[in-house]
């Protein structure tokens, strides 16, 4: 079963559960999928719907550091709920180690010597990389492997 349809599928036992949180979520899920489906006429593969995904919960993690600043805890935890929700649909996340050892590797076979070379490496490792690690902590880790 393909990402979009088990999301589909969750939306729908949501609804039979009437977990409001839940079915709002996967709503706003749904209605990203279906504004890049539209916007760009393609039909999803799972990597598309991981990265909107991946998009949706950085938007949250940002409302939620938002919300802690203007010391506005009930919308924080609105968010952070979402985020948890979400979060059910990403693959399992590579660790710190597991990135710095395949940004390591891309960078030895790319033969990338400085930071100039920071944008050739980043779009390989994003190539590799999409959906198995936050991509903040892969440019960090990008970063420290090219000033060694």
């Amino acid at each position: 079963m393909s990402l979009k349809a088990q999301i589909t599928e969750d939306m729908k036992t949501a609804m039979r559960a009437k977990d409001s949180v839940r079915l709002g979520t996967i709503r706003l899920l749904q209605a990203a999928m279906k504004q890049k489906e539209v916007d760009e006429r393609v039909e999803l593969d799972d990597v598309m719907v991981i990265a909107i995904v991946d998009k949706l919960i950085k938007q949250r993690k940002d409302s939620v550091a938002a919300y802690v600043t203007a010391q506005r805890q009930d919308l924080a935890d609105v968010e952070t709920a979402e985020i948890a929700v979400l979060q059910a649909y990403l693959p399992q996340r590579l660790s710190a180690q597991e990135v710095q050892q395949a940004v390591e590797a891309i960078v030895a076979e790319l033969g990338a010597s400085g930071p100039g070379d920071m944008g050739k490496v980043m779009g390989a490792v994003k190539a590799q990389l999409a959906g198995k690690a936050d991509m903040g902590e892969v440019s960090a880790a990008v970063k420290s492997a090219l000033s060694k």
